[in-house]
């Protein structure tokens, strides 16, 4: 055998065996995931995404079920939608937010929002399943945003585009039970 196929394997072997104990592969250790075990970069932009997705399930897309409605207790709905959902909503209705950098770049500056309630009423009772007898509040809000835009493009001709006068209007449901009758906490009573 030639010297330099001696030193080719012996190579080959030390580096298999200097790869498979480095911190990241363990090939060598008792129960492994094996190749499995090599984390994997995720992009920025679908970690944002699912961020953004399980922020709204948990504040904005889920309708809680509040107490009775009292005799001589308020009925108008209290709770507005907040900036925060009304600019997640926007940007919803904008694919080109955001934009590529250094491409075609788009901001969304000086924002005014001004939130008017175009409808509240709530549904006569009726028993729902897996909640019992309840009465839907519908509280309907329609909200106009003001902002002023810049788009930046890069490429072929790099230009400036400004917008001062930007208007979006979306409407915002904002719908929740009330229980209705002598609602059992599930507490015991004090005697």
């Amino acid at each position: 055998m030639s010297h330099k196929f001696i030193f080719l394997t012996l190579s080959l072997t030390l580096a298999c065996l200097s790869l498979s104990n480095t911190g990241c592969v363990h090939l060598t250790e008792g129960n492994s995931l094996g190749l499995l075990a090599i984390p994997i970069p995720v992009s920025p932009y679908f970690q944002k995404a699912k961020e953004d997705e399980f922020w709204n399930a948990e504040r904005y897309d889920s309708v809680p079920i509040l107490a009775p409605i009292t005799a001589g207790g308020p009925t108008a709905a209290l709770d507005e939608p907040s900036d925060d959902e009304v600019m997640r909503a926007f940007e919803r209705t904008r694919p080109t937010a955001g934009g590529l950098p250094f491409l075609h770049e788009v901001q969304i500056n000086d924002v005014r929002i001004v939130k008017e309630k175009i409808a509240d009423y709530i549904d006569p009772p009726r028993v729902i399943p897996l909640i019992g007898p309840a009465q839907l509040h519908h509280a309907h809000y329609k909200c106009t945003i003001y902002y002023a835009q810049t788009t930046r493009v890069g490429w072929p001709v790099p230009h400036t585009l400004r917008d001062e006068e930007g208007v979006e209007v979306i409407y915002i449901d904002h719908n929740h039970f009330h229980m209705v009758g002598n609602v059992d906490t599930g507490t015991a009573p004090n005697y």
